[in-house]
């Protein structure tokens, strides 16, 4: 049973490193029902894992639990619920940190939903054994020859699971890898009842939460015609006004800066799109092709008509995996020849590892000249051709840590023995890290078990 006629959905957030700036202003400069923050990529968990097994406490976006040290009060005064992905690979642990947070603050009665499942690194080997291939989407390459290299396991959820922790009362949902677009749809199914058979209100949904996920991508960031985005520096971030049919409207705070238009909603809508009559997510299947936008000026575009079709009986699951090294570094060369200097510079350090033993094949080598006008700001003549500066930006990778850490020595050498005008070393020596590699594959829907969990501060600490 659906509580309100229109409900309010902001993003704050559209990747973990988003300015704090726009969930801040969301909360404090216009009305709102819910503030979605939308912190992860598929690299991102690959990150989370490694601070989790360096420190069991961290594994999550810390930038949350800052940002709610700040809007907390203020966002519980306006009874704006709070729902995000910051939870990453320690949902439990970000939980704890925010109910430090309420405590902090004074606040009472609190309640923070915990949403859990979508780990399954730990689950992998048994899921293998009993048949699953996880064979690349890519590729079609099967898991095993890379097993032992996996760092992270992730499926992505739905949104009911965040739908049934605000129906027990959460004021703070946290979850950690589910679909971008399940941080909307969760709320719109607690506040108007929609169920599984619901397709085309979830698949609007869907259109929703996938136009707000990049934040303020849809209001005259990252646009074509940047020229014409006005204030950009206070950007307002994305709303959504949506109605228990599907209907939805694009707006944002009045007074912001940048600006809701159909095309800065169809820049939006164009994001990681496959097959745009197929958009596949594990609530239902979205048709982008189906819809009706209008600009209705003032800032607010309005969509309707949107399609759905039933859920494939299948998650995604995103797995990060070690595959390999690189080592990147960095020289300006400025001066006449510029771009002559570069490429000398480049060939002599692959000549002098040549000599040494190490050898590098075409695709294992980085060389890239960057030109600008720094060093000589106003010196260099209008209109030349020639850059009066470069920077060269060489780096290899391989799966031999030593042959790659190798190359790293030969760059500041160059100051002295190679052609003149070599400065600005950067970063100091680079080193070999390791390289993240992406594996997508499928998992059927019942090997995978999703819990919600409610908590409030207790005596003496966290619950």
């Amino acid at each position: 049973m659906k509580s309100k006629d229109k409900v309010l959905i902001a993003n704050g957030q559209g990747f973990w490193g988003d300015s704090i700036l726009g969930p801040v202003r969301l909360i404090e400069e216009g009305p709102l029902d819910y503030l979605t923050l939308d912190y992860l990529a598929e690299v991102t968990m690959s990150i989370m894992q490694k601070l989790k097994t360096r420190d069991p406490s961290k594994g999550y976006a810390t930038d949350f639990v800052t940002l709610l040290d700040r809007v907390l009060p203020k966002a519980m005064e306006k009874g704006v619920k709070i729902v995000a992905n910051a939870g990453g690979v320690n949902p439990m642990a970000c939980k704890d940190a925010v109910l430090e947070v309420v405590r902090k603050h004074g606040l009472e009665g609190v309640k923070v939903a915990v949403v859990e499942g979508d780990d399954i690194l730990g689950e992998l080997d048994g899921l293998m054994q009993g048949g699953e291939a996880f064979t690349n989407m890519d590729t079609g390459d099967p898991l095993a020859p890379v097993r032992n290299q996996v760092t992270s396991a992730n499926v992505y959820l739905g949104a009911f699971p965040i739908a049934e922790a605000l129906n027990q009362g959460a004021d703070i949902v946290i979850t950690g890898r589910g679909t971008d677009p399940g941080l909307v749809i969760g709320p719109l199914i607690h506040e108007f009842g929609w169920t599984e058979a619901d397709l085309d209100q979830l698949a609007a949904g869907t259109v929703a939460g996938h136009i707000l996920e990049c934040g303020a991508q849809c209001t005259g960031g990252n646009y074509t015609d940047w020229k014409s985005i006005e204030n950009m520096a206070m950007i307002g971030y994305p709303i959504v006004e949506a109605g228990s049919d599907g209907t939805f409207t694009v707006t944002k705070h009045e007074g912001t800066g940048g600006r809701v238009s159909r095309d800065t909603v169809v820049h939006q809508l164009s994001y990681e799109m496959g097959d745009p009559a197929n958009y596949i997510t594990p609530d239902v299947v979205a048709d982008f092709t189906s819809f009706q936008i209008d600009d209705e000026g003032n800032d607010r575009v309005r969509i309707s008509g949107v399609k759905g079709a039933p859920a494939t009986p299948t998650y995604k699951v995103s797995m990060s995996f070690q595959d390999g090294w690189k080592s990147v570094g960095q020289l300006t060369i400025s001066g006449p020849d510029a771009l002559a200097k570069a490429r000398l510079a480049s060939e002599i350090v692959w000549d002098r590892l040549k000599y040494d033993g190490f050898e590098y094949a075409a695709e294992e080598r980085l060389v890239e000249f960057v030109g600008a006008n720094v060093c000589h700001e106003g010196v260099a003549v209008p209109g030349s051709d020639e850059p009066s500066e470069v920077v060269l930006r060489l780096g290899v990778k391989g799966p031999d840590r030593a042959k790659v850490n190798r190359f790293g020595s030969e760059l500041v050498p160059l100051v002295t023995s190679g052609p003149p005008g070599v400065t600005g070393f950067a970063g100091g020596r680079p080193k070999a890290t390791e390289i993240i590699g992406y594996w997508p594959a499928l998992l059927d829907k019942t090997k995978v078990r999703s819990t919600v969990s409610v908590h409030e501060l207790q005596p003496g600490g966290p619950s």
